[in-house]
């Protein structure tokens, strides 16, 4: 074993003692409010930088850099501009989230709808997030396995492991407090790999060049990735701007200013992460004839780096997909303790009940990771289900007063009905297809299915004007009379 991984081991054990030391320091979880919420008592800065921590994951961290070093600064579009866009619009529907009281979008759901509609929603919702678990648990099982020379099924076991134990324990506050140990290593590590790199690259002026005598000017033309990259930013961009672990970030802010001062920090903080990662990867084009096994990222720190700086460059990128992972779990066990399985009278049976939903999710998330071996496949499983089967009646829930139980619980039939329909195909179904499997056109077509859906049977049916304008008034899109 060399000398790197040997630090980077040593170092990994001294992380994950941090994270159980600063969890079972915190304060003790009392109740599902303090498991979910921390008791809505976290100030918008360390909310915001858990907000960060966990959008900045393995997608951001490994997979955009490697898009870099095909497509450029063009790649700034698969996750930086569908991230900002969605932040933007977190931004102006924050303080509505906060405001409407209700703490899981299955519960605002049902005071806007009804509990059946509201059990269809969070189904969803919880495939949703399990799958983005799973996303995370591929990235870690990649770069573990790379970094470490591990087989992949152990390293993906050995990344859920560590986040799991500090996650069933200390709830959304530990969440937040490891987030934010996170945040500073991921932080750390971005900025040395970036600044390596490119100092290896001879600088801006030596990319410059290096693209230039490569013959692909697009490299530097940031439009360039608009056209290739628009699918994902319709589709992750509606997915993430309802994604329910940030609304859950929202709903434990203090009060709605709070929650907006907390998304409009994070859309400021982003810009520059992104970036970084993004000429990062065009370091990597200039430096290596083909796109290195294991990715750009991982090849810097092992031929680049000092042992010693390359074991906290490692653990700087294991906390960006493990703080991403925990967020996800938590989220996702929340949905389902809340919002699909029935509350429980005592408060420590309903506590302990939580710990094991999050044990669950992690189980199911793990066998997907070990199932499907790709980032991008499970990410586009996870958004087009929750664009095309969620977006339309949980957003125009809060707007729109004609929308209806049944409109909505058409919407929500009809655009998991495309997405399963889709989903096979996609695994070899001879069925007929009029659009380009996982295209613009493809996500564009299941929102406006399940938007007509909506709007159709809304129309069609009788109007339920009282539980919508208490609810919308409630949310502050609409004044009281």
């Amino acid at each position: 074993m060399n000398t790197l991984k040997i630090f980077s081991l040593i170092g990994l054990l001294l992380y994950f003692a941090l994270l159980l030391i600063a969890v079972t320091k915190e304060k003790k979880n009392h109740s599902v409010l303090d498991y979910f919420f921390a008791g809505r008592s976290l100030p918008y800065w360390a909310l915001s930088i858990t907000f960060i921590a966990s959008w900045w994951g393995a997608g951001s961290a490994l997979s955009t850099a490697d898009l870099a070093y095909q497509d450029g600064l063009g790649a700034f579009w698969y996750y930086g501009v569908p991230v900002l866009l969605s932040t933007f619009l977190m931004i102006l529907c924050s303080g509505g989230i906060r405001r409407v009281g209700y703490l899981t979008q299955g519960r605002m759901m049902e005071a806007r709808y009804s509990g059946r509609t509201a059990k269809f929603l969070s189904l969803l919702v919880l495939v949703f997030m399990v799958f983005n678990a799973a996303s995370q648990m591929v990235g870690v099982g990649d770069f573990f396995g790379t970094y470490l020379g591990i087989p992949y099924e152990w390293a993906v076991l050995l990344g859920t492991l560590i986040v799991l134990i500090y996650s069933m324990f200390g709830g959304f506050r530990g969440v937040v407090l490891t987030d934010i140990i996170q945040f500073v290593l991921l932080l750390i590590s971005a900025l040395v790999v970036f600044v390596v790199g490119v100092r290896n690259a001879g600088g801006m002026t030596g990319i410059q060049h290096a693209v230039q005598a490569a013959g692909k000017p697009e490299l530097l033309n940031m439009g360039d990735g608009a056209s290739k990259y628009s699918m994902y930013v319709i589709t992750f961009g509606c997915a993430w701007m309802i994604q329910a672990n940030v609304w859950q970030r929202i709903s434990a802010a203090r009060s709605d200013r709070d929650a907006r001062k907390m998304t409009v920090m994070s859309f400021f903080a982003y810009i520059p992460l992104y970036l970084m990662v993004v000429f990062t990867g065009l370091a990597g084009f200039v430096l290596y004839p083909q796109l290195p096994k294991g990715g750009v990222v991982t090849a810097l720190v092992m031929d680049y780096l000092h042992p010693v700086l390359g074991a906290v460059v490692f653990i700087g990128i294991s906390a960006a997909i493990m703080s991403t992972m925990d967020s996800l779990l938590n989220t996702a066990s929340m949905t389902l303790t809340l919002d699909l399985l029935p509350a429980h009278a005592d408060e420590t049976k309903q506590l302990n009940r939580s710990r094991m939903t999050t044990l669950g999710v992690a189980v199911a998330a793990l066998l997907i990771s070990l199932k499907i071996r790709s980032i991008l496949a499970i990410s586009w499983i996870a958004s087009d289900i929750i664009t095309t089967g969620v977006f339309v009646p949980l957003v125009l829930g809060f707007f729109w007063r004609r929308g209806n139980t049944s409109g909505a619980f058409a919407s929500l039939g009809v655009g998991f009905a495309y997405c399963l329909y889709n989903l096979a195909i996609s695994f070899g179904a001879p069925l007929p297809s009029f659009w380009e499997a996982q295209s613009a056109q493809q996500v564009i077509l299941g929102v406006a299915l399940s938007l007509v859906a909506y709007v159709g049977v809304s129309l069609a049916t009788p109007p339920e004007y009282e539980k919508a304008d208490a609810f919308i008034r409630q949310a502050g899109f609409r004044k009281n009379k």
